[in-house]
């Protein structure tokens, strides 16, 4: 299966081609762990696991690297104004991140690597920059020289002539180019440090992950991520000192998600619309923010609101109601039975997601899938033929194959269901008489295969927040829960 994704230092969409047939190396940027993890982070972490899940389900063994960045500027300033210990402080959000990642179905990395862990790594390849003039020592700290590098800016497309013609950066007279970066800082009271060469301090931002990803997947690997925010100058950066550091390239595929807003505005703690997962999460079922997630094609922005969370919940509802209702009619029924399996909704889902990764499109294969099996079991309510039995079951795999791959369904249905909290009839002011009319009116209207009327009574029942179930002796109803 060929493979095309949007590589950002391209600047368009290629195809994949990873450096050694049949797998794939991946580094993906994580959290600096000073405070709870908020919903753009879990936007990065699902959208990265999808793609994992994807290259996985597809054949490839994937080597996937997701750091922590546990020392950093923020983190001491947050342990010193709470009087803890910064190593302390670290280990609480990274335990926190693991549990809000746990809730969402985001699955381990396969080497979560620690910046304070790799100390050593890092002050090896702050030594070669500075060996092969690439870094300079001031003051017991080292910068990178961006003019040193002939390549720097060509992430982010931007020329270094043009941001420094409009720079608006803070000026430290001890660099040599406004834009020069810190790969190693001289400690200060208070803050946590290590020897180095150049004399007690800890690393910059940038250099942790050049590192990291050399140290467990090569100079060169497959594809390096994370969020759109830290093309420049997180990544330039990285692409620079790595590049110079090793001199060969650095990834080869560089992949970007798009930015969450939040009611149609930038995501910020100054406006006080900074959403935490564990708040979202109180509110809604995990597999409904993560299927909110992944409603648009990874790249584009996404508008978070109660509304689009609400639509969310409907949609997981959905496809919940419609396996309790196929487990239902198929019983103890082998899926494994011998036969032909119908594999088209697999190969629709892995073309869409061979786009890009697409999960747009690929889970509109899954309402589709959902929406002609509940036809077919409409028009064949009283009869349970061989064929429709086994069309049924395959239709079953499939959806729950995709949901493997997308972290979504991967509950009981029945036990989903029931879960749901329960929402009387009596305050939703819900007429049951009048209910009972309609149902009854659409059982008529299928017995005389007129399913257009049958679909517009279930359409209107909807509305009136009512969920149908067809059983094979009987449709039962209730009241639809918020997600």
């Amino acid at each position: 299966m060929d493979i095309y994704l949007y590589n950002t230092i391209k600047r368009k969409k290629e195809r994949f081609e990873p450096i050694e047939p049949g797998k794939i190396s991946m580094y993906v940027c994580g959290p600096t762990v000073y405070d709870t993890c908020h919903i753009g982070h879990a936007r990065s972490a699902v959208v990265f696991d999808v793609i994992v899940r994807f290259f996985r389900a597809v054949g490839y063994e994937v080597n996937y690297v997701r750091n922590f960045t546990d020392v950093d500027d923020k983190i001491i300033k947050r342990a010193n104004e709470l009087g803890v210990a910064a190593e302390k402080l670290a280990e609480k959000y990274i335990q926190e991140f693991y549990r809000d990642m746990d809730a969402l179905h985001v699955e381990r990395a396969t080497f979560e690597p620690r910046v304070t862990q790799h100390m050593d790594d890092i002050i090896d390849v702050i030594g070669r920059l500075i060996d092969k003039g690439y870094a300079y020592q001031v003051d017991g700290e080292v910068f990178f020289a961006v003019t040193s590098f002939r390549g720097y800016g060509k992430l982010s497309n931007r020329s270094l002539a043009d941001m420094e013609a409009g720079a608006r950066v803070e000026i430290d007279k001890r660099k040599k180019n406004p834009f020069d970066f810190a790969l190693w800082k001289a400690s200060k009271p208070n803050e946590p440090f290590w020897d180095s060469p150049w004399g007690k301090g800890r690393p910059g931002w940038h250099i942790e992950c050049s590192a990291m990803s050399s140290k467990y997947l090569g100079e060169t690997f497959d594809i390096h991520g994370g969020g759109k925010d830290l093309i420049f100058p997180h990544h330039e950066n990285e692409i620079a000192q790595s590049e110079a550091a090793n001199g060969r390239p650095f990834a080869r595929y560089w992949i970007h998600n798009g930015f969450i807003r939040i009611n149609h505005e930038k995501m910020s703690k100054s406006l006080g619309n900074f959403l935490m997962i564990k708040d979202v999460l109180k509110n809604a079922h995990p597999e409904t923010i993560r299927l909110f997630l992944l409603a648009k094609q990874y790249r584009k922005p996404i508008d978070y609101s109660p509304s689009a969370i609400h639509e969310s919940g409907l949609a997981l509802d959905r496809i919940y109601s419609f396996l309790s209702r196929v487990n239902d009619f198929l019983g103890v029924f082998d899926d494994a039975s011998p036969g032909r399996r119908d594999e088209t909704h697999w190969q629709q889902f892995c073309a869409a997601m061979a786009d890009d990764f697409n999960t747009a499109s690929g889970l509109a294969v899954v309402f589709e899938a959902v929406r002609s099996a509940n036809r077919m079991l409409d028009e064949n309510h009283e009869k349970s033929t061989p064929d429709l039995r086994a069309a049924m079951a395959n239709i079953r795999r499939g959806i729950l194959q995709i949901g493997a791959v997308l972290g979504l369904f991967q509950e009981d249905a029945q036990a989903y269901l029931k879960g749901k909290k329960s929402v009387a009839a009596e305050k939703m002011e819900i007429d049951a008489e009048a209910v009972r009319q309609l149902i009854k009116a659409r059982d008529e209207a299928r017995k005389n295969k007129d399913w257009a009327t049958a679909d517009s009574i279930r359409d209107q029942l909807a509305e009136m927040q009512v969920v149908l179930e067809d059983r094979p002796d009987e449709t039962v109803w209730k009241i639809k829960t918020d997600s």
